[in-house]
């Protein structure tokens, strides 16, 4: 308790710590390598999401409903990345694993919200695809700006309304037993298991937040592709059938590089005791990569994209050969 600071006053009975310490990567070896590792990985993720940003916003071809998605998910993926990585990268260069409490639950806010909106972006995506190949002569009648509009925006209010909740119950614990987080940031449940005081809620909202956006995401996503398999076997040719499957593709990639570690991780701790290096490290990862992989997969196998960037190299080489070009 000599760390700390109790806020009881005569008629309050809530105690709330000074500050967190966080403890995720004590003690795991040869750490200092992995650190260095999301080092790489936040600079790579900022820049590859900031230019399918960038290229999305100025290319008016691209201001479709499938892109709209993808808009959505790398601006997710790059609020994500600056929540997490930042706080790990103090971490090791000032060795300074402290967080003052209200730092720790916006912290947890931001993190826990731009996953959130991931895994829903994800799904919506998905049924874009689904109805691409189940109604491709309908599909932009059905699916049109205001309608992936009206989805995003629900999307971000499901996710603010979630984890507001989320945090906001944590303000009401006593967290009287110790303000060590044995997790990599401000993580949920590591926090809400702390208190002194009833922490049903707290239980209640962890169980809804994983049911939300971890096991209903690989649901929704794996009954859209079950439909979007059971199109592809009325199509005749295989010519045909390989057509429709690249334009899913890259979305698969996406899925599986996001919910499958953490679903794995999940389900490891469920049915044995998994070392708490293992967990830290396995869920870090999966924080982490993905918005580092999701702008590589895109321009990689997306037309437009590649389209994009020869279309800037073409621009920039013309504009060398007019300085050349001029009189000196």
């Amino acid at each position: 308790m000599s760390t700390l600071t109790s806020s009881l006053l005569q008629n309050i009975s809530v105690v709330r710590p000074e500050y967190f310490y966080i403890s995720g990567f004590s003690g795991i070896p040869f750490v200092k390598y992995y650190f260095i590792f999301l080092f790489v990985t936040y600079f790579v993720a900022v820049f590859g999401n900031s230019f399918v940003l960038f290229m999305i916003f100025t290319d008016r071809s691209l201001h479709i409903p499938r892109y709209m998605g993808i808009f959505n998910l790398a601006l997710a993926d790059f609020g994500e990345t600056n929540a997490l990585i930042p706080n790990l990268m103090k971490t090791f260069l000032f060795d300074s694993q402290y967080i003052s409490y209200n730092a720790c639950l916006a912290n947890m806010f931001f993190v826990f919200f731009f996953l959130s909106v991931q895994s829903l972006t994800l799904v919506v995506l998905a049924y874009d695809r689904y109805i691409a190949i189940r109604l491709p002569l309908r599909y932009h009648s059905i699916v049109s700006n205001s309608l992936m509009t009206a989805a995003l925006v629900s999307v971000w209010s499901i996710c603010t309304v979630v984890v507001g909740t989320m945090v906001g119950g944590i303000s009401r614990l006593s967290l009287c037993k110790t303000n060590e987080i044995k997790s990599y940031f401000c993580d949920h449940g590591p926090i809400y298991n702390n208190a002194c005081n009833d922490n049903t809620m707290s239980s209640v909202m962890a169980k809804l937040w994983t049911a939300l956006f971890l096991y209903f995401p690989l649901v929704a996503v794996s009954l859209s592709y079950i439909g979007i398999f059971l199109e592809l076997t009325k199509i005749t040719t295989w010519e045909g059938r390989l057509k429709a499957l690249k334009t899913c593709f890259t979305h698969m990639l996406l899925v599986g590089i996001f919910i499958v570690p953490i679903i794995s991780t999940y389900i490891a701790a469920l049915t044995f005791t998994l070392h708490p290096n293992a967990r830290i490290i396995n869920t870090s990862l999966a924080s982490a990569i993905p918005p580092m992989v999701n702008p590589i997969i895109y321009v990689l196998n997306t037309k437009e994209f590649k389209d994009f960037i020869v279309k800037m190299f073409k621009i920039k080489i013309k504009s060398k050969l007019k300085v050349q070009a001029l009189p000196n």
